[in-house]
């Protein structure tokens, strides 16, 4: 059994934890401390995981990271909105929300460019608010249990913490079919679309750990990179078969939407499919009751977002984001899901035709100059 040195409170948010490794090194740990609700990124945690990842960061004995989440159900199920909501209702929820999707963005951002290697422990649900911390690290693992998806479709969002960025990294129109649907892929899935690098059993996390403290770390971030992802790959080949995906089985199906150009011919087409297939049924019906301003925005996004760096990307969704916090739908979006729990978001645009042009160019205008931005720092990527 591995001896963890405890940074912190183990009520903590974020619990941190330090392991010793066979030449000294040291091995952090991060660990999303809300099981009981799936570990939703709140404000909290966002404002402890950034500078302790930036003190392991200088600290020249840390050799890796690993961020996972607390329990084996989920690494993180998305964002703390419920806590939006609130702020959505008080009358004045632009300086919060920005507050919240600015600092969130900011520790996205800070992952992607990390120079010591992350590994996340992917297991269970990864959804949201969760793909965002996930999606930037240097080794995403897997397991037979995880569940991915970017499901803010649902809530009257968009695929945020970067979507504008990975999305396009994907075979061409995943990204847009899965925006549209919110539908959830598995490890082989996450593999396929680049959302993932390695496969193990959820039960050979101890396993993993033992070897990981085994390893005589370097003294620079790049051998440490190499010696990690020689490790994985090890253990990749001795971790048995994947179960199968449905992305590519359907790719041709998804990538049909390439043939037509207008959003509402997009959407029908999706409806319209006959299939009897339970991964594509239940897309359909996701987006059938979703927001159909947020199928506005998927689209929007993608269009506009293609050819940006990271920073770029992560400037514009915090605009995008705020904006929604000012239109509406964010807020009945949360209030049927995670609230009332009615299940019967009452949208004010019932349909893709009658939302108006200029509300969709509203999320894309220029809100701060570039002195101004609050993500301004964010040049790498």
């Amino acid at each position: 059994m591995i001896e963890l040195t405890q940074l912190n409170s183990p009520d903590a948010p974020v619990v941190f934890e330090t392991a010793s490794a066979a030449n000294g090194s040291l091995i952090g740990f991060a660990t999303l401390n809300s099981p009981k609700s799936l570990n939703a990124l709140n404000f909290e945690m966002i404002k402890l995981l950034a500078p302790q990842l930036n003190a392991w960061a200088a600290d020249s004995n840390v050799a890796m990271v690993i961020l996972k989440g607390a329990g084996d159900k989920a690494f993180c199920a998305g964002g703390d909105v419920v806590s939006l909501h609130n702020a959505m209702n008080s009358g004045e929820p632009a300086n919060l929300i920005e507050d919240y999707f600015a600092h969130e963005y900011r520790l996205d951002h800070l992952i992607h460019c990390y120079d010591k290697p992350i590994l996340v422990w992917g297991n269970g649900i990864v959804m949201g608010g969760g793909l965002g911390l996930m999606a930037g690290a240097s080794h995403r693992v897997v397991t037979e249990n995880s569940r991915i998806a970017m499901p803010e479709l649902t809530i009257g969002l968009y695929p945020d913490v970067g979507g504008s960025y990975f999305l396009h990294k994907m075979p061409e129109y995943v990204g847009l079919f899965l925006g549209l649907t919110a539908a959830s892929i598995n490890c082989d899935d996450a593999m396929y679309v680049a959302l993932a690098d390695h496969y193990l059993k959820a039960d050979k996390y101890d396993t993993l750990i033992e070897q990981l403290c085994s390893i005589k770390w370097g003294k620079t971030a790049s051998l440490n990179h190499e010696k990690l992802t020689s490790l994985l790959t090890e253990l990749d080949n001795v971790s048995g078969r994947m179960p199968k995906g449905n992305v590519k089985a359907h790719l041709a199906t998804i990538q049909k939407l390439g043939e037509l150009t207008d959003l509402r011919d997009k959407v029908n087409y999706i409806l319209n499919l006959e299939t009897d297939d339970t991964w594509l049924t239940r897309a359909q019906k996701a987006l059938k009751h979703g927001c159909p301003l947020s199928c506005a925005l998927v689209e929007r996004q993608l269009a506009s977002s293609k050819g940006k760096s990271l920073g770029e990307c992560f400037q514009m969704e915090l605009g995008m984001s705020v904006r929604c916090g000012e239109v509406g739908e964010f807020q009945e979006g949360i209030r049927a899901l995670l609230i009332d729990k009615d299940g019967a978001p009452n949208w004010q645009f019932k349909t893709i035709e009658q939302i108006p042009d200029e509300l969709v160019e509203s999320f894309f205008v220029q809100r701060w100059d570039h002195d101004s931005h609050p993500l301004k720092q964010l040049t790498q990527g």
